[in-house]
């Protein structure tokens, strides 16, 4: 039985695997280092089968997504530990033994994230995971180190090891037992936000979520949706109340959903004064797509909360990043009380 494995979900990344790959396999000597191809139709397999023959390859017959991708890929290993790496991600030496200990000491730690840093910029955090993720009052997801259009430079503010809410999908460390345990991501997900699910399941039990500054790796970000995107903007708006619905308490509804669904509306006003009505279009699909999944949710919200009702706010901040950031001018919402 492995103890280690490294999963790389690849979908027509050639360039990206020859890049990154090597750094993987450098200082990775611990583990297996294995690809998971979501059906390419590039040179990605040419690559991996010509010049590193060494990578256990998994071979789906077509792209089902990130969630889908990793869930028939991890379904398959027996190792006690996996870790989910995007292709884009160049790891350092040593980066792996931090968050294996953490995970060999704490039993009760679950899943666990490193330091993400930017690739283009090295001194700077990466929006996918910074220095661990959170969500607000109204379930809006943000990472200490950068908010909204500010960036923090790494000057070691953030080289603890604590617990967070949740750990980026782009470089996660995770009990193999845990991840099947939940079945995976919810691969109605897709892609953006599925690790937030997750972990806020793991919230829901006796284990946590831990952010491990000991370990840094560096990513570039938005390899396969631009920050721009607005079909990014649509799977963040559709997975953002995805989230809230399965997960919020019926109180918690009540009040809750309405208001995160008027502050949707709000951000489409906005899209569209400023001269983006993709974006506004795509709010709008994802609110219509939200609502005819109502049922098929309502299932899902009805099976997790059977099991697990209750869920910790140890790691929720309880105001709302934006009015915190915009009209308080505060800092603190990088650490949530």
């Amino acid at each position: 039985m492995t103890k280690v494995a490294v999963v790389i979900l690849n979908y027509n990344g050639e360039k990206l695997l020859r890049k990154f790959l090597p750094s993987v396999l450098l200082h990775s000597p611990q583990a297996e280092i294995i690809v998971a191809d979501n059906g390419s139709n590039d040179g990605s397999l040419a690559l991996l089968n010509q010049e590193f023959p060494q990578v256990k390859l998994i071979l789906l017959d077509r792209n089902y997504g990130f969630c889908g991708g990793y869930n028939r890929a991890i379904d398959h290993l027996d190792a006690t530990y996996v870790v989910l790496l995007n292709s884009d991600v160049e790891v350092t030496p040593g980066w792996l033994d931090p968050m294996i200990d953490l995970l060999d000491t704490h039993p009760d730690v679950a899943a666990v994230q490193p330091k993400i840093l930017s690739y283009y910029h090295k001194t700077e955090f990466e929006y996918a995971g910074a220095a661990g993720g959170f969500i607000d009052a109204l379930g809006y997801p943000y990472c200490r180190g950068p908010v909204f259009r500010q960036v923090e430079k790494d000057e070691g503010q953030y080289n603890d090891v604590r617990p967070v809410f949740w750990a980026t999908g782009a470089s996660l460390l995770i009990r193999t037992k845990t991840f099947k345990h939940f079945g995976g991501f919810d691969e109605d997900f897709f892609a953006h936000m599925e690790e937030i699910d997750l972990c806020w399941k793991i919230n829901r039990t006796d284990q946590k979520v831990y952010y491990c500054g000991n370990s840094v790796v560096y990513h570039v970000g938005a390899g396969t949706l631009g920050y721009e995107s607005p079909r990014k903007t649509y799977l963040n708006f559709r997975n953002g109340l995805f989230l809230l619905f399965k997960h919020l308490d019926p109180f918690e509804l009540i009040y809750k959903m309405p208001l995160r669904i008027s502050l949707d509306w709000l951000a489409a006003l906005v899209y569209l004064m400023k001269g983006q009505p993709a974006h506004t279009v795509s709010i709008l699909k994802a609110h219509i797509h939200f609502l005819r999944s109502l049922t098929t949710t309502r299932l899902k919200r009805k099976a997790i909360r059977s099991t697990y009702p209750a869920y910790s706010r140890a790691n929720i901040h309880k105001g709302l990043i934006i009015v915190d950031y915009y009209l308080k001018r505060t800092q603190a919402i990088n650490s949530p009380k």
